[in-house]
Parts: structure tokens; C-alpha cells; sequence
């Protein structure tokens, strides 16, 4: 924790004495982690994937990682393959991106609403001056916050495919966050980072950013907390 926080965070969160917020996408600005456990479970209906296996293995983690972290749970080793194989069982990139079908699918047939807390939060920091990102391992960012009407809300975006293309570890390696934080010009001390999976969180803790807050969607907390979430919250709507 940085010199702006010598105690422990208490709501309403002190927003405003940061530089800089950096948002996960999926279950902090949207619910889309609702489309992405369907899209999971879906891939994964064979082995009676379950909800705890969707926190356990695949939340949060880039597409690829998810796919081999669940099937190795199962005992189950598949060749690595390539980006461009297309959608099926054969490869991990190729269950990687089937899943991304079914995901795109999902979104393109029910769309997608951002929470009103966090919009009245974003609301808030953009009447403060304080600048924000996006730091969503999804390669499917950017489709989920125009669908949202959000395409223009954040100057900078690091996601999966950010992540791709300059070779950024995924979380929860930090990378990412120290990477957004750096597009924005802030030091992680001075920076917040706003995640609802464990992997997020422990990303946001080892990157030294000054403030980790996690969002509890049904059933985390205790993950969160675990994870080095200095404050967990059911909804951002909680922290004003």
C-alpha cells in the first residue's frame, strides 16, 4: 500500500486522491462475465463444468489460458496449435476459439447493459479530472463496450489482443495494469484498480498499484480477498 493509504480502506472509497483508475471490463463495467461463463459452459458441457470451475480456472485469464488451465483440472493434455486454427476440439487455440464464437454469438443476440454503479462512478472520476482505462484480458473488449454504448469512453483499452501484440503476460502477472498505467503516464502508487476476478486482483497486488478493489458478483469474496484485495464491494455503486 502507498503513502496515500496508511490504514485500511473504508467505504465510501476516497476516489478522488488517486491519479488514475484502471477498470477490468467483464463483471466491473459489464455484466458480460454472465455471457462468458454461458460461452464456458457451453465449451466445456462435456465435463459438467460448473460455476466454481468457471471462478477456479477461467475467470479473468486470457482465452487460451482459461481453455488449458480447465482441461488440465481434467487431466486432459491437448497440442498448443495456432491463433488462426479454426473454431473446434482439436487444439487449445481452436476450443479458444470456439469459445469466442459462442461468446460473439451470445452478445450479438442479447446485447449488453453497463452497471449503473459503475457508470455512476465513471460519471464521478470523469467530473474529477481522473483519467481511466480499460485492462480486460478478453480479445472481445472492444466489440462488448460499443455494444454498451461505451466505445468512446476510455483513451486507452489494453486487452487480449494488446496483450498478443507486444507479448504482455496475462494476469494475473501484472503486466497489463503496468502497461495502462504507463499509456496514461501514472505511477501504479498512485493508480487504482478495480477487478472482480481473483486473478485480476492478485494482478493489481503484485503490480504495487495503491488501492486493489474487488467487485464481488455473487459468491467471490473470499477469493477477492485472498487474492490481495485491499477492499471488496458487492457493487461500485457501495463505494460513493
Amino acid at each position: 500500500m502507498s503513502d496515500l493509504e496508511t490504514t485500511a480502506p473504508t467505504l465510501p472509497i476516497s476516489w478522488t486522491t488517486y491519479d488514475a483508475v484502471l477498470f477490468d471490463l467483464d463483471g466491473v463495467i459489464t455484466p458480460t462475465a454472465a455471457i462468458h461463463e454461458h460461452a464456458w459452459s457451453e465449451l466445456f458441457k462435456p465435463w459438467g463444468f460448473t460455476q466454481q470451475d468457471y471462478l477456479t480456472y477461467v475467470d479473468g485469464k486470457p482465452r487460451y489460458d482459461g481453455v488449458r488451465s480447465f482441461l488440465t483440472s481434467q487431466g486432459i493434455t491437448l497440442a498448443e496449435g495456432q491463433a488462426s486454427d479454426p473454431p473446434g476440439d482439436e487444439t487449445i487455440c481452436a476450443m479458444g476459439n470456439r469459445k469466442n464464437a459462442l461468446f460473439t454469438e451470445i452478445l450479438e443476440r442479447d446485447g449488453i447493459a453497463p452497471y449503473p454503479g459503475s457508470i455512476a462512478v465513471m460519471n464521478m472520476l470523469d467530473d474529477a479530472g481522473i483519467v481511466q482505462a480499460i485492462v480486460s484480458s478478453s480479445r472481445n473488449a472492444r466489440p462488448v463496450l460499443a455494444a454498451a454504448g461505451l466505445a468512446d469512453r476510455f483513451p486507452y483499452v489494453v486487452d487480449g489482443l494488446t496483450a498478443a501484440e507486444l507479448g504482455l503476460a496475462g494476469k494475473p502477472a501484472p503486466a497489463m495494469y503496468l502497461h495502462a498505467a504507463r499509456l496514461l503516464g501514472k505511477e501504479p502508487q498512485r493508480c487504482v484498480v478495480v477487478e472482480d476476478a481473483s486473478s485480476g486482483v492478485a494482478a493489481g497486488a503484485a503490480g504495487d498499484f495503491s488501492l486493489v478493489v474487488g467487485v464481488d458478483r455473487g459468491g467471490n469474496r473470499e477469493a477477492l480477498q485472498s487474492a490481495g484485495a485491499h477492499l471488496v464491494v458487492d457493487d461500485l455503486a457501495d463505494s460513493l
